[in-house]
């Protein structure tokens, strides 16, 4: 059965399958620090997977986009104090073209749930 959640024309922001869940890429808010908008990305990241019984201790996978690769250290030292020791997932990183052009940071997790 796959359960879908926050479901909207384009995506859903939540969904799972077979004890997977995958989350739609979480963005920061426009206007903050690569730094500010990292950390807000984890928040929101941290959220769904509650809602969806998981947690970051049980993130697989995590597909990070930033849009300028000169960020890449100050974007690795919020994530980095973020991910739980013992607990990294596997993880891409790599520039691109953001959809607005005032975001810096993109996270896209899939995570392991209950």
């Amino acid at each position: 059965m796959i359960e879908r959640k926050h479901t909207g024309q384009r995506m859903s922001k939540i969904v799972k399958h077979n004890g997977t869940v995958y989350l739609c890429g979480q963005v920061g808010v426009a206007g903050e620090s690569v730094a500010e908008q990292t950390a807000e990305c984890l928040r929101r990241v941290d959220a769904l997977l509650v809602e969806a019984g998981s947690s970051r201790e049980q993130i697989l996978q995590a597909i990070i986009w930033v849009a300028d690769m000169a960020d890449f250290a100050e974007m690795n030292a919020v994530w980095d104090a973020w991910v739980p020791e013992g607990h990294a997932p596997a993880r891409a990183c790599g520039e691109a073209k953001l959809a607005r052009p005032e975001l810096m940071v993109e996270v896209i997790v899939t995570a392991a749930c209950d």
